[in-house]
């Protein structure tokens, strides 16, 4: 067996800190550092998913960031799942760090919050399919809550098409 090795760049929280008051940027990885990615100013509210499919792929519900433009550093560690005809999720090869959610409609990426190190600043935003959310957790933030059905029907407003089947939990 060929033993394989190789060194992975190691993030320091302080200068990202720094990084991000100054110039509006944030970079934050995967738990082994295989990946990372830089996101230029990134909104300050981290949105909520309840939907089965989001707490079937991370345990609990999806906490996504997003901002104006973003890099990722460590393509080849990146493994891609395409969940439904509408998204992709991405998680680290290595070490199984959820990396990213991908609205294919409008190519949208919304990244874990928990890639971040995020200080003071960054708000809970909109909750979403919170018809799916399992009685055995609550979040004790007042937030703008959406059902699975207000979801998809703002996403047909916007032009955008679902099969029944994905319509369906």
């Amino acid at each position: 067996m060929t033993e394989i090795s190789f060194t992975l760049p190691v993030l320091d929280k302080r200068m990202n800190d720094m990084v991000a008051k100054t110039h509006g940027k944030i970079t934050g990885g995967c738990l082994c550092g295989a990946v990372s990615v830089t996101l230029a100013e990134p909104k300050s509210v981290a949105e909520i998913c309840h939907c089965t499919m989001c707490r079937q792929w991370g345990g609990g519900p999806f906490m996504g960031v997003s901002s104006c433009s973003y890099a990722i550093n460590g393509h080849g560690f990146v493994t891609v799942y395409q969940s439904s005809s509408w998204a992709e999720r991405a998680f680290c090869s290595i070490c199984g760090s959820n990396l990213y959610f991908r609205f294919l409609p409008s190519d949208h990426y919304s990244f874990c919050a928990g890639l971040f190190p995020f200080d003071a600043g960054v708000q809970m935003g909109k909750q979403i399919f919170i018809d799916e959310k399992p009685d055995f957790y609550d979040f004790s933030q007042e937030t703008d809550k959406q059902t699975g059905a207000q979801v998809i029907a703002e996403a047909i407003a916007a032009g955008f098409t679902f099969t029944k089947s994905e319509n369906e939990s």
